[in-house]
């Protein structure tokens, strides 16, 4: 077995401390709501969302293709979810989870990857743009009542719009600015500023608690409580 070298260990992990700590930052903050949004849309518990994001965020820190690869919860992999959840549970996700990753595993050994390369430039915009539409949608309802009957249209005025156009105007501009707009990421400025400002002034707007309760315990692994069956492999294996 081959072990990697001093050398490259140090290459690959030390490199490049500062915007490694302010990258993983960015992540952080933001994949906390992005992962109870995408549970919600599939269907789940927040907290099943929160559990899966950190485990897959540190599996792939030492597994992934690459220096720097982040992976967490999708919108694309949620939404194809939601019948699957509703009409068999969560345990048979947890298993067509494990299934799916033996398949990435054999198409791994077999470098099925290459595959991609015929995948037309089009297809990927499209699937791109599509997720990216998607993603707006689901985050309409934060912003227009008519969308979600269950968010109270009070906590929906003045003082969300206005912080909706900060932190837009805070991710555009800051880059925007010499030296300094290229040395921290402006998305991290975004979140800590607009979180400093809203507990400051005391707003009364939506927040992460809002959307599902953060877990305060380690995860508990368990295998998937399903019968081991052709027929559970035929509900799971689409």
């Amino acid at each position: 077995m081959m072990f990697p070298s001093t050398t490259t260990i140090r290459d690959e992990w030390f490199s490049n401390v500062r915007g490694d700590v302010l990258s993983g930052l960015v992540v952080a903050l933001a994949l906390i709501p992005e992962a109870i949004a995408f549970s919600i849309i599939a269907g789940v518990d927040p907290k099943v969302g929160l559990y899966a994001s950190f485990c897959i965020a540190v599996v792939i820190s030492f597994v992934g293709g690459r220096p720097g690869m982040i992976s967490a919860a999708t919108g694309a992999m949620a939404l194809v979810m939601v019948t699957l959840v509703s009409e068999h549970g969560i345990e048979y996700l947890l298993a067509a989870t494990l299934l799916c990753g033996v398949i990435q595993i054999v198409m791994g050994i077999f470098k099925l990857g290459n595959l991609m390369r015929f995948v037309s430039r089009s297809v990927v915009i499209g699937f791109v743009n599509a997720l990216a539409i998607l993603i707006f949608m689901a985050q309409l309802s934060e912003l227009i009542p008519a969308f979600d009957a269950s968010i109270d249209a009070a906590r929906l005025g003045l003082p969300v719009y206005l912080m909706t156009a900060a932190g837009l105007a805070i991710i555009y501009g800051f880059p925007l600015i010499p030296k300094i707009g290229r040395i921290i990421p402006s998305p991290l400025i975004c979140i800590v500023a607009l979180t400093g400002i809203a507990i400051y002034m005391g707003l009364d707007i939506r927040n992460v608690g809002d959307m599902g309760k953060l877990p305060d315990t380690l995860p508990m692994f368990l295998l998937p409580n399903i019968p081991l069956t052709l027929e559970s492999l035929l509900i799971i294996a689409p």
